[in-house]
């Protein structure tokens, strides 16, 4: 069975290449799929570029366009059992957490979708004058390339190709090569909701060949990545080639500060699931903890204990608390993180070897991992694991929290815990990062914006601006009354 998705066909890959997906959990062969090479994916492109330019699409009213996206939302939830076992085989996630994330999936499009439906009005500008007539209109980008990851795969993909379709715009999505076939499962409830031939495109295969033409290409007018930073700074570089918009979501190493006021058991229940929910494998996992000084030894003792028993396991293993890693070579390099943390100086209070007892020698499992006594300066402080691994600093009051907080090269999110709200207002006020959560960690909304700042990159999505980044803002400007102006009289 053909796997690309192009012009409004299910083909195969040009050179015939195929790719095994692997469950991540216990390395059984889920399927074999298409492997795009960069002439299929300039195929792709000239599907999406002849639809934007000649097709319906751009042109349907902004009712059509939301109530496709609402009859997608009604066949995600019909396809709901389906796509979350495909989500838990590809990535090797609990099947509970892959329900989950299918109705956050659902909720993505059906917000866009009610937002379209309900249509947008010109904003009037004031000119002080009477014969003139001056407006803002928004109209669609263009082409869109949207490349996403692998640790939640279709929810990634929600959040880019829902409000690109709302916008008016025809996209080539280019997923996670590891984790496809929610996304495939996406197009075809996408053909099936009625949307035009071309409009929807997708190639599937590595970012250095299906994935870079996406931004190098002219026919493509914006390019949204969700990944790695270095991946996102080469994007950044080949789309300034044709000055073609970027968004970029580029992860992060975030902060959850807890206060001597605290809760301790709220404390606690927070940190294990900022940073060890998704086996850490969340862009936005809480993976440093800043603790202040008083309650180090109270707080970081519990945790390490509670690390310690969390169980691990498969997809559909109902005992298992946290799943695998997403392969062996991520494994290799979170292990090499904590070996290198070690040499630093970092204390290993639990976890730091992988888990092979029973059923777990067939996968890629690494425990919940603690490291103690770190300092800023550290790398496995200031670096991104993207594994199950909590680093752990203390500080001696609000100043030198915030000042902790903010030590880092990325701003995607962070946390505080703290009973004393005129405080945990301060702090975050202070705190430079896209989403700061008090006495929570982890959820989000489709209609709040998500981003980050400094090197988490720039951009956002969800909410009204997650829109906006596909869209362009036109002023018209209308003389109703024209007459000659006589300047070279």
């Amino acid at each position: 069975m053909a796997e690309l998705y192009i012009d409004g066909g299910w083909v195969s890959a040009q050179k015939g290449a195929r790719r095994e997906i692997r469950c991540p959990a216990d390395g059984t062969l889920v399927a074999a799929v298409d492997e795009a090479g960069a002439a299929d994916t300039e195929a792709a492109i000239a599907a999406a570029r002849r639809a934007f330019d000649h097709g319906p699409w751009p042109h349907t009213t902004a009712a059509e366009r939301g109530d496709l996206l609402l009859r997608v939302a009604t066949l995600l939830q019909r396809d709901r059992a389906d796509l979350a076992r495909m989500e838990s085989l590809d990535t090797g996630k609990r099947l509970a957490e892959a329900e989950y994330d299918i109705d956050d999936v659902t909720s993505v499009f059906r917000y866009y979708g009610e937002l379209i439906a309900g249509g947008e009005q010109p904003r009037t500008v004031e000119t002080g004058r009477d014969d003139v007539e001056s407006r803002i209109v928004h109209e669609p980008v263009g082409v869109c390339g949207l490349i996403t990851p692998w640790n939640y795969p279709l929810l990634q993909v929600s959040w880019k190709v829902a409000p690109c379709l709302g916008a008016g715009n025809t996209f080539v999505l280019k997923p996670s090569e590891l984790t496809p076939h929610t996304a495939i499962h996406l197009m075809r409830l996408l053909e099936e909701a009625g949307l035009p031939a071309g409009v929807g495109n997708l190639v599937l295969g590595a970012g250095a060949d299906a994935g870079a033409p996406l931004a190098t290409d002219p026919r493509v007018d914006l390019v949204s990545f969700t990944g790695g930073l270095v991946t996102g700074k080469r994007i950044m570089v080949a789309a300034a080639e044709t000055v073609k918009k970027v968004a970029l979501e580029l992860g992060g190493k975030n902060p959850l500060v807890v206060f001597a006021d605290a809760d301790p058991a709220l404390a606690v229940d927070l940190v294990l699931m900022a940073v060890f929910l998704h086996s850490g494998q969340v862009c936005s996992a809480g993976a440093r903890l800043l603790v202040e000084e008083s309650v180090h030894d109270a707080v970081v003792d519990e945790v390490v204990a509670r690390a310690g028993r969390i169980r691990l396991g498969g997809p559909f293993d109902d005992d298992a608390e946290t799943g695998a890693l997403i392969s062996e070579q991520h494994l290799a390099k979170v292990a090499k993180y904590v070996e290198d943390g070690v040499a630093e100086g970092a204390v290993l209070r639990v976890g730091g070897a992988r888990a092979t007892e029973g059923k777990l020698a067939d996968g890629w499992f690494y425990p919940p991992t603690v490291l103690d006594g770190c300092r800023t300066d550290m790398r496995c402080v200031q670096d991104e694991s993207f594994g199950p691994v909590l680093t752990v600093e203390t500080f001696r009051d609000e100043e030198d929290a915030v000042r902790l907080a903010n030590d880092s090269i990325y701003g995607l999110a962070g946390g505080i815990v703290t009973t004393d709200t005129a405080k945990a207002e301060r702090v975050a006020a202070r705190m430079r990062m896209g989403t700061v959560w008090i006495n929570d960690y982890h959820p989000y909304l489709p209609q709040a914006e998500w981003g980050g700042y400094k090197q988490s990159g720039f951009g956002r999505e969800l909410g009204l601006a997650g829109l906006e980044e596909y869209r362009e803002t036109k002023h018209l400007w209308h003389n109703t009354k024209a007459e000659p102006q006589g300047w070279f009289d």
